[in-house]
């Protein structure tokens, strides 16, 4: 591991390294504080801070991150593209999403990751047991967590990856990065699928995306499936509910976050995340929200 242990005075200091998450909302993201639980939880004197940076601005953000030595970039909306093409090299993975949620170190080069498939598939084995080997998934949606979704699966030896989404030309580009297990769909087909993903915004509080309804109604699936939200605002989403009522084994979208965080970490690090630390201080992170905005309600404050 690089880096030197968390000192026992003042923390941080001048001399901790620093890494960060870049994006544009970043006030509400929670990486940094399931990033710092885990340092602490490590005992490294390392430090996660959020660093706005608007759209466009992603080169000068890389820029700074070679200038000021920055360990690594946790990278969020509207960057992932551009951190890819800003790299010096990528992960196959990446390279294949042409989208990288990660920049870490190799010595003097910056290399673009995309850990976004990897934290999905750990989060649903954590949550529910389902294996994809073999099975048969219908992921909704075709933007970049959903084409890291599809491409996690097919490389886990997902028998078929059914993309549904509103754009013919956009879920064929999906579908192909399944190989011959991908192909485009309908929702009706969500009935028979092991495994059924919602990776739109629809239902995520705060946003437009709260009112929009499902692709995949709720009402298609049952008892024996396992459905996956990956919005974690609110933790379980009307259509989460819906699913679990019709018997439905489900999972939000906070185990991807914690997951694809630690795979983060141990880019940065080269040592195993502490990813019990990160589950606890995500789940806090929730909490701490929650309260925070029902606070500030109109007629609360």
């Amino acid at each position: 591991m690089t880096g030197p242990l968390r000192p026992t005075g003042d923390w941080p200091s001048a001399a901790s390294a620093v890494v960060g998450v870049m994006g544009d909302p970043v006030d509400h993201s929670l990486s940094p504080l399931v990033h710092n639980a885990a340092f602490a939880a490590m005992g490294v004197d390392w430090v996660s801070v959020g660093f706005r940076v608007r759209a466009g601005d992603a080169e000068g953000a890389v820029t700074g991150m070679r200038a000021l030595g920055l360990r690594g970039l946790s990278v969020t909306m509207p960057h992932k593209e551009a951190a890819a093409a800003l790299a010096d090299r990528c992960s196959p993975t990446a390279a294949a999403l042409g989208a990288a949620n990660c920049l870490a170190r190799d010595g003097d080069l910056i290399v673009g990751h995309n850990t976004d498939g990897e934290g999905f598939l750990a989060a649903v084995r954590r949550a529910t047991g389902f294996e994809p080997e073999g099975a048969g998934a219908v992921v909704a949606g075709a933007g970049g967590a959903a084409r890291a979704v599809v491409l996690a699966l097919a490389q886990a030896g997902a028998r078929q990856v059914v993309v549904v989404a509103r754009t013919g030309r956009r879920a064929a580009a999906a579908a192909a990065l399944a190989g011959s297990a991908g192909r485009t769909g309908v929702p009706e087909e969500a009935a028979d699928a092991d495994l059924v993903v919602d990776a739109t915004p629809a239902g995520m509080a705060g946003t437009p995306a709260a009112a929009e309804p499902p692709l995949v109604p709720a009402a298609l699936l049952g008892a024996g499936q396992v459905a996956a939200d990956l919005v974690y605002h609110p933790l379980v989403t009307p259509w989460l509910a819906a699913a679990s009522a019709r018997g439905a084994t489900t999972t939000g979208g906070l185990g991807m976050l914690v997951h694809q965080a630690a795979a983060q970490l141990s880019l940065w690090t080269g040592h195993d995340a502490p990813v019990e630390a990160m589950w606890q201080a995500a789940q806090r992170g929730v909490q701490a929200d929650r309260h925070e905005r029902h606070d500030e309600a109109p007629g609360r404050r």
